[in-house]
Formats: structure tokens, C-alpha cells, sequence
């Protein structure tokens, strides 16, 4: 009889686990092979029981794992972590930067899209584009904000002969950039496949101590005089911004022994100023996706007086 790929049982584990769960995949195959090769118990029951006591151990509700999900519409994906059931169509599909990954794409409902991830080692059916699907048990994923949903070994896949008229969750505000939040500037991500969390004192929460690749951001906050909004800027709308690229970022820090001079370089460069910017909000973030500069605010009065009062 085979021995099974104790390795890749692993993977398919660690990845059906929900990301907030520390447990590394060598950690996942030290366990199987005790319960398969030590205890000769078959594979399937202790994978059930691997994942069941990390969930438990983890205070996972695992309640609605096995079906019963709550169907949810994307614009209320506001949390990491949650199993749920989508019905959406495939807007878009694009090309996997990784073999580890499947498929990579928008799916889209009434309420907006979002982004899913299907890894290769699900085995799942493929989706198509133009395809209206009702997925069952995928978990929702967090990254700078910005939520999707993740397919995995356990998601069931229904296509369905309807349309849904995908809605549009742009949202377009003008006004001053008032603040500037601690993580913006230089920072390093995890470089693990499938992960690209920022670093704290060169640590994943999930991979622990590793060599983080650099990026840059600005977290922020825009007022328009009547209200405020937190705001990101990712790598290439940041570069625009303040007139700098990651490289010449990355000398300017090494020059000055300090990666804070590039934050200091982002406040210097847009505090106070005005900006009309455009993108999806997603929990308490407008993540900016286009944006222009503006000369002057509609009511600088108004946004003075609130800027003061922060």
C-alpha cells in the first residue's frame, strides 16, 4: 500500500485553516505523522481531528463549517476569517503569479467585487468568466484593508443559469490629507507565498521571523469639511503622491540609517494637501486606486476648522 504525501495533506490543511491560526506547515505534518504512521489512524479522521482541535484551541466557532453558512453579499465582507456562501458572477479572471494558485479573479454581485483565490492544491473546478456561481464554505481574507474570499478544499461550487448586474462600490471624495498614521512610508512584507502582511521588528504574525521584501504605502486621513475618511495608498499610487519610488525610498532610508526619514518624507509632501481621490471603501479604509492632485478645497474655511479640532 502507498504511503500518503504527508507534505502536501499538510498544505491542503494549512491551507483550509483560517489565517488568524498559527500553526506552520511543518507543525501540521509532525502531527499527521503521528496519527497515520505512528497510530496507523486513517488519513481522513486525522485530518478531521487536526483541524477540529486547532479550530477549537484557536476559539474558532466551527458551527457552520460543515454548510449552514450565512449568505452574505460582498459589500458586507467586513471581516476576516468568517466562513460563508456567495453567489456572484466571475467578472474577471487574471493570470496566477504562483503555480501554488488556481485561479485568481473578481467576483462581482449587486452590492460590488471582490477578489477571490482558488489554490491549486483544492483541486477545484475551474471557474469561467461571464460564470454566475454560487460558492459554498469560503472563507473571507483580509489584506491593507481590502477584503476577499478564499476557495478551498472544502468549497462547494454550483453554477447557476442567472445574471446578476454587477454593482459599483467606487466611492469619489475631495478634500485636505489632515493626517498622516503611523505605517506609512517604508515598510517590509511578509515574502511567504500567499502572504503579504506587514512586518513588525521583521515579524509575520503567521511566519514568525523572516527576510520581508519592502513596499510602501501611506496611510492617511482626508477631510472635506463636513467629514472624514481614512485612507490608503498603495505602492504605486504612494510613489505618485510624494514624487518618489520604492527604490529611491529604499537608498534614502539606507543613507540615513532610518527608515522613518521616508514617513517624514510622506508628511512633508501631503499633509495640507488637497486631493480628489477614488476606490472602494472597505471596513474603515478608501482604498485609493486613482486620484488627483487639487490646488485649492471647495471650502478651505471648513476644512481648516475641522483640521484644527482633530
Amino acid at each position: 500500500m502507498t504511503e500518503p504525501d504527508l507534505r502536501a495533506e499538510a498544505e491542503a490543511i494549512e491551507d483550509e485553516l483560517p489565517a488568524a491560526v498559527e500553526l506552520s506547515i511543518p507543525q501540521i505534518e509532525e502531527k499527521l505523522t503521528t496519527f497515520v504512521i505512528n497510530y496507523q489512524v486513517p488519513l481522513e479522521e486525522a485530518r478531521r481531528s487536526i483541524i477540529s482541535k486547532t479550530l477549537d484551541n484557536a476559539g474558532i466557532d466551527q458551527s457552520s463549517r460543515g454548510g449552514g453558512n450565512p449568505d452574505v453579499d460582498l459589500s458586507d465582507v467586513n471581516e476576516p476569517d468568517e466562513w460563508i456562501d456567495v453567489t456572484a458572477e466571475v467578472v474577471e479572471l487574471w493570470e496566477p503569479r504562483s503555480d501554488a494558485i488556481g485561479q485568481v479573479g473578481l467576483i462581482g454581485d449587486e452590492t460590488g467585487t471582490l477578489k477571490f483565490t482558488a489554490w491549486a492544491k483544492s483541486d477545484l473546478p475551474n471557474l469561467e468568466e461571464g460564470g454566475v456561481y454560487r460558492l459554498g464554505n469560503v472563507v473571507t481574507d483580509e489584506y491593507q484593508g481590502r477584503y476577499s474570499v478564499k476557495l478551498n478544499r472544502t468549497t462547494t461550487i454550483e453554477e447557476l443559469d442567472q445574471e446578476i448586474v454587477v454593482g459599483d462600490n467606487t466611492t469619489t471624495m475631495t478634500g485636505a490629507l489632515v493626517d498622516v498614521q503611523s505605517g506609512s512610508g517604508l515598510i517590509k512584507r511578509c515574502p511567504a507565498e500567499g502572504c503579504t502582511r506587514v512586518l513588525s521588528n521583521d515579524r509575520c504574525s503567521e511566519h514568525g521571523d523572516v527576510n520581508g521584501e519592502f513596499d510602501m504605502r501611506i496611510k492617511g486621513v482626508i477631510d472635506n469639511g463636513e467629514a472624514s475618511q481614512e485612507v490608503i495608498f498603495n505602492r504605486e499610487t504612494t510613489e505618485e503622491a510624494i514624487d518618489l519610488t520604492l527604490e529611491d525610498a529604499k537608498e534614502k532610508a539606507k543613507d540615513a540609517l532610518d527608515t522613518s526619514v521616508v514617513e517624514d518624507t510622506v508628511r512633508e509632501a501631503t499633509i495640507g494637501e488637497y486631493f480628489e481621490v477614488e476606490g472602494p471603501i472597505l471596513g474603515r479604509y478608501l482604498l485609493v486606486d486613482d486620484f488627483s492632485q487639487l490646488n485649492s478645497a471647495p471650502d478651505p474655511d471648513a476644512v481648516i476648522a475641522r483640521a484644527r479640532s482633530m
